[in-house]
C-alpha cells in the first residue's frame, strides 16, 4: 500500500512540473512574440519616419521639425517618460490597455531612432541588426537555461548601467572621443550581462498560480525589458559596426 502511495505521489509531481514546463514555455513564448513585436513596430515607425522626413537628400519641413527644432527633445525625451509610466501604472492597467500603451511605446521609440538613418549607412544598419539579434538570441538561450544564479551579477550591472547613464551625460559637455569609446565598449557589455540576467529574472518570475491577467501584465514587463536590453545593444554595437553617411 505504501508503495502505491508513494507511486501516485511520483506521478503527481511528474504531472505537475510536466504542467509547469508547459506553462512556463508559453509565458516565455508570448514574452519573446511581444517583444519581437515591439522590435517589427520600431523598425517600421523609424524608417517610414525617415522616409516622411527626407526628400531627395534634403530635409522636409517634417524633418526639420523633428530633427532641427526644439520639438526634438520632445521625441527624444518621450519614449523615457512613457517607460516610467508604463513601469509605474501597469499593475493598474488592463492587460489591452497596457498592451496598447507598449505598442505606442515601441511606434514613438521608432520615431526617436529614426535619426540613424541620417547617421550611418541602410546596409551597416541592417548588418547591425542581424548581429544584434544573434548575439541577443545566444546570450537570451544562455540565460534560460544556465543553472547559475546571476542575481548578483545583476545587481553589479545595474550599478554600472547608472554609471554609464552619468558618463554620458558627462560627455555631452566633454565631448571626448576616447570616453566615448569607452562608454560605446561598456555600454555593449552591460546590456550583454542584462540579456542574460532579465532572461532569468522573467523566467523565474513564471508562476502556474498567478491568474491570467497577472501572467498578461507580467509578459509584458518580461517583453519591455528584453526590448529595451535589444534596443541599447544594438545602438551600441552600431557605434563599432555602423559606418557612417
Amino acid at each position: 500500500m505504501s508503495e502505491l502511495r508513494n507511486y501516485q505521489s511520483r506521478t503527481g509531481q511528474t504531472q505537475s512540473a510536466t504542467m509547469i514546463d508547459e506553462g512556463l514555455r508559453a509565458y516565455m513564448l508570448k514574452v519573446y512574440n511581444l517583444m519581437a513585436l515591439g522590435l517589427a513596430i520600431t523598425g517600421i515607425a523609424a524608417f517610414a519616419t525617415f522616409q516622411m522626413a527626407v526628400s531627395n537628400g534634403e530635409l522636409t519641413a517634417f524633418g526639420q521639425a523633428i530633427f532641427l527644432s526644439p520639438l526634438k527633445w520632445v521625441v527624444i525625451l518621450a519614449p523615457v517618460a512613457m517607460v516610467f509610466f508604463l513601469s509605474f501604472r501597469i499593475h493598474k492597467m488592463s492587460v489591452a490597455a497596457a498592451q496598447t500603451t507598449f505598442w505606442v511605446y515601441a511606434a514613438m521609440m521608432g520615431l526617436s531612432l529614426s535619426s540613424i538613418f541620417l547617421i550611418y549607412t541602410g546596409a551597416s544598419i541592417v548588418q547591425t541588426f542581424f548581429v544584434t539579434a544573434a548575439s541577443f538570441g545566444a546570450l537570451s538561450l544562455y540565460g534560460y537555461t544556465t543553472k547559475r544564479d546571476l542575481s548578483a551579477m545583476g545587481s553589479f550591472l545595474m550599478m554600472g548601467l547608472f554609471g554609464l547613464i552619468i558618463a554620458s551625460l558627462v560627455n555631452l559637455f566633454m565631448a571626448s572621443s576616447a570616453l566615448d569609446f569607452a562608454i560605446s565598449v561598456i555600454g555593449v557589455l552591460i546590456f550583454a550581462g542584462l540579456t542574460a540576467y532579465d532572461t532569468q529574472s522573467i523566467k523565474e518570475s513564471y508562476h502556474e498560480s498567478h491568474s491570467s491577467e497577472m501572467a498578461g501584465r507580467n509578459a509584458i514587463m518580461g517583453a519591455l525589458r528584453l526590448y529595451l536590453d535589444f534596443i541599447n545593444l544594438f545602438l551600441f554595437l552600431l557605434r563599432f559596426l555602423g559606418n557612417r553617411e
